[in-house]
């Protein structure tokens, strides 16, 4: 820099090996001649800038050589977002917080915010603008206290930010599932039953955060769900459906961020869910929705006075953004299903598909169910008849055919499809009858064992409630590739397995 020049030092770009997940993290050496760290101290983040692009970052000094005194290190995402060459002139200054944050700060306080504030916060989040501390801080401000008013901005910003889909169908409908329930995959089951019947139903879903399979990391097992927005318009023109991954479509990208921020934090308000499932449909182009509610013991909704107040949210909100919704109570005592993890759900669900006579029975069922009510909106079938027609569908064989022309036009999978082989089995402890099952306690094993990551890791099932089982009888078996997540699991199982086995009231024959 020549000397009285005032303007910032210059660094090369260069791209460092480091996944620091969502955040954009830049690194510098101590030994910089261009930059003194010292003048970053008391800024929280710094911005990053080649000519008009601007990236505002979280900066680590670096003190091994790893990068040269004039060089800048990018962490994989940031370097992604940023979408400049290695060895690109860049330079970094100091970045005052978003302006955003005041409004954070007055709704800590208590205050309510304004449909500007909360559109500003949300872009400012889309943007990666937020680190994880100031998400955490609106995520706690808003959890004591959200106004109507303030849900509908929170959704319309939501909805807003990212990619928003148009239908040539004045009918597009969809399903939503609240989660918490293992295995609970009637999606797969459903959008191919009702994309035979002729509906439009263009499935976005999510990948597990918590859980130990969502339904694209399931779908993954069976074909690509990477797939982008043409493309998705593509294989819905051919197929009526698609079952992908709606995080490579950019379907309020807030929501992702929001999500990832809040379950590691057990923040899980009605009024963020109701904001995050219904500013995705709108996104994604829904004219119809129905909710799947799970209540039970260890589900999200623990009685039905819950469940009403929930859906009396999801009506409000979606009356006014002209969306039809229609939410239901489900059982959400025990897993649905035999397997918990992505392969295992996979075998279940094209199981059902295949009306193979050792399919899971529960699976089957709900997804008759759900898929009966989206039938049933279309007016030319007659009221009452929508559990008849899904059924004729799914037994015909036709489901199962449109589900093999929805995995055609997605691509084939490129996923491992093998069990683990490392398996061990928990069995009962004494004679009894299975009285209650901890959804979320199978959950954590199933993940402790591997799941997602691993798609043959998991749990399959032997016994439901209900189920007679003698002492040493398996309960169920787990699944891993690793020995050491297989004793974790091993040692997680045996400090609870997650099974209640009361004893029978069911004589035992004399001898």
């Amino acid at each position: 820099m020549a000397p009285g020049d005032s303007r910032p030092a210059e660094l090369r770009i260069r791209r460092v090996p480091l996944d620091t997940g969502r955040e954009n993290v830049i690194v510098i050496s101590r030994r910089s001649k261009a930059l003194r760290p010292e003048i970053f101290r008391g800024f929280s983040r710094v911005e990053l800038r080649r000519g008009s692009k601007a990236l505002l970052a979280t900066l680590l000094i670096t003190d091994d050589g790893l990068l040269g005194p004039d060089e800048i290190g990018l962490a994989e995402p940031a370097f992604r977002r940023f979408a400049e060459p290695a060895d690109s002139l860049v330079t970094v200054t100091p970045a005052p917080p978003p302006e955003s944050l005041g409004a954070v700060r007055a709704k800590i306080h208590g205050q309510t915010l304004s449909d500007a504030e909360v559109e500003a916060i949300i872009a400012d989040i889309t943007h990666y603008r937020y680190s994880d501390m100031e998400i955490a801080a609106f995520l706690v401000g808003s959890a004591s206290f959200m106004s109507s008013s303030e849900l509908i901005a929170l959704t319309r910003a939501m909805a807003q930010a990212g990619t928003q889909l148009k239908w040539p169908s004045p009918m597009v409908v969809d399903k939503h599932c609240i989660g918490g329930i293992p295995g609970n995959r009637t999606s797969m089951v459903v959008v191919p039953i009702v994309a035979a019947h002729g509906l439009t139903i263009p499935k976005t879903s999510s990948r597990a955060i918590t859980s130990p399979a969502g339904t694209a990391d399931t779908m993954e097992v069976l074909a690509r769900v990477n797939v982008g927005v043409d493309e998705m318009k593509s294989i819905v023109a051919a197929c009526n459906g698609c079952l992908i991954w709606g995080g490579h479509v950019n379907l309020s990208p807030a929501d992702d961020i929001l999500i990832s921020v809040e379950r590691p934090l057990c923040l899980d308000t009605r009024e963020q869910m109701v904001a995050s499932i219904i500013s995705k449909k709108l996104a994604a182009g829904s004219t119809h929705l129905l909710v799947d509610l799970p209540v039970g013991p260890t589900a999200k909704l623990a009685n039905g006075a819950e469940a009403m107040r929930l859906r009396k949210l999801f009506e409000f909100v979606g009356d006014r953004f002209g969306l039809s919704v229609e939410v239901i109570t489900t059982d959400g005592s025990q897993p649905i299903g035999n397997g918990i993890g992505p392969v295992l759900e996979a075998e279940d669900v094209m199981a059902v598909l295949a009306n193979d006579p050792l399919a899971p029975v529960d699976l089957r069922e709900k997804s008759l169910r759900l898929a009966a009510h989206l039938l049933e909106y279309d007016p030319a079938l007659r009221g009452g008849a929508g559990y008849a027609r899904a059924r004729d569908l799914l037994e015909s064989g036709a489901a199962l055919r449109q589900m093999h022309r929805i995995m055609d036009a997605q691509g084939p999978s490129s996923c491992n499809s093998d069990l683990g082989p490392r398996t061990f089995d928990v069995k009962a402890a004494s004679d009894g009858v299975v009285s209650a099952i901890d959804c979320l306690q199978l959950n954590r094993l199933a993940r402790t064992a591997g799941a997602p990551l691993d798609k043959g890791a998991g749990i399959r099932l032997f016994k439901k409630i209900g189920d007679q089982v003698e002492q040493g009888e398996p309960l169920y078996r787990v699944h891993t590739f690793d020995q050491s997540e297989y004793a974790l699991a091993e040692a997680g199982a045996k400090a609870n397995n997650g099974f209640a086995v009361s004893p029978s009231t069911r004589r035992k024959a004399r001898p």
